[in-house]
């Protein structure tokens, strides 16, 4: 077992785990990754609670209990994701107190099926927020054309926000504006600017997924060339947009004010093709100031062989904007590919909830208590 995790730490890059349960919370597995494995956060999204209630290990006395007074489906959800996301923040309070609440942090995300409704989802955060009432809590809001004011307005209010499934350039320039313009708002309401804090998510892996099908069905030698190389060059040109933003006049004002950076957080980081090594998107994005959340089988892959050799973004925009090129070259339209994605993102999101809404609805009247 090298200490790459360490290395890694050292280079500026915060290690969250892509995953939550309640047995890995009451096992004292949560506790273990952060005293050993450098682990400094927690990220959750639909899927990962779909899984972890779905396998029923340590949800059954509450389902029960929420069974008996007879609540609906949606808020028997709620109660159970806000009590893991509650106590694992429990957990992450030394984490986040040592970094001045930079780390230590745990992101529960808005109903997915707000995506592309603005006041519906501003709602849900502030009531999120409210349930959770952890100041370690991130609240996970979408990329969407909708999410975008909804970001301002929840920043705006002093609640910190996970901006999530961000995969286009463009898309993320407006995630920092939006950002940007909640800060100005919190600062006009007389907020402290410092306690307000959050990151973008930007995927990683499903471009190179999404781009090598494309590429596969091509099948020249021209094309095979540009496999699993654009996922690496997006996020890597979204660091040069992140520092040039976070360098700009609009900021320095803000920063004067004791604001927070949002830092770019890598998501989706856990390689899907065999033909790539499997700590691809950990080794090749290490930059100072970003985050990468990992799978547990990814963060297990980096402690035993993970290969930290510095900063591997700085010196690379040249590269990774002649990558893109040479994708759009063969035919490939990136903006395409990125909006794809960000419907696709949405779409498993809100299937996750909707499987999830199944399976608890079905425990919930296996358990509830005969009339009589």
């Amino acid at each position: 077992m090298t200490d790459a995790l360490k290395r890694l730490s050292d280079e500026g890059v915060a290690i969250w785990l892509d995953d939550l349960s309640r047995k890995r919370i009451t096992s004292g597995n949560l506790a273990e990754l952060i005293d050993e494995q450098h682990v400094v956060g927690v990220t959750t999204n639909p899927s990962i609670f779909q899984k972890a209630i779905s396998s029923g290990d340590g949800y059954e006395q509450q389902l029960e209990d929420l069974a008996a007074r007879k609540v609906t489906v949606e808020e028997a959800i709620r109660m159970i994701t806000t009590v893991d996301v509650r106590d694992a923040a429990d957990i992450l309070r030394p984490v986040f107190d040592a970094t001045e609440g930079q780390d230590g942090r745990v992101s529960i995300e808005v109903d997915p099926r707000l995506a592309h409704d603005t006041k519906a989802t501003v709602a849900e955060a502030k009531q999120l927020a409210w349930l959770v009432d952890r100041p370690n809590t991130l609240i996970k809001i979408p990329a969407t054309k909708a999410g975008l004011p909804a970001i301002t307005e929840v920043i705006g209010k002093g609640i910190s926000v996970n901006v999530t499934l961000i995969f286009s350039l463009e898309r993320y320039r407006e995630v920092m504006d939006a950002y940007l313009a909640g800060l100005e708002k919190a600062k006009a309401a007389g907020l402290d600017l410092s306690k307000i804090h959050s990151v973008a998510s930007f995927f990683v892996s499903r471009v190179d997924t999404e781009i090598d099908k494309r590429i596969d069905a091509l099948g020249t030698d021209e094309a095979k060339a540009a496999r699993g190389k654009a996922g690496l060059a997006n996020a890597r040109l979204a660091y040069e947009a992140y520092e040039e933003v976070f360098s700009s006049d609009r900021w320095v004002a803000l920063d004067k004010a004791h604001a927070n950076k949002q830092r770019p957080l890598w998501a989706s980081t856990g390689v899907k093709d065999k033909a790539y090594k499997d700590t691809l998107y950990v080794d090749d994005l290490v930059a100072p100031g970003t985050v990468n959340t990992m799978p547990e089988a990814t963060l297990e892959a980096s402690a035993d062989h993970g290969q930290i050799t510095g900063n591997t973004i700085a010196g690379t925009y040249e590269q990774s904007r002649a990558e893109i090129e040479a994708v759009e070259k063969l035919g490939i339209a990136y903006d395409d590919v990125v909006q794809l994605l960000e419907d696709e993102g949405v779409e498993k999101f809100e299937a996750a909830w909707n499987d999830l809404l199944k399976s608890t609805e079905a425990e919930l009247k296996r358990l509830a208590p005969s009339e009589g």
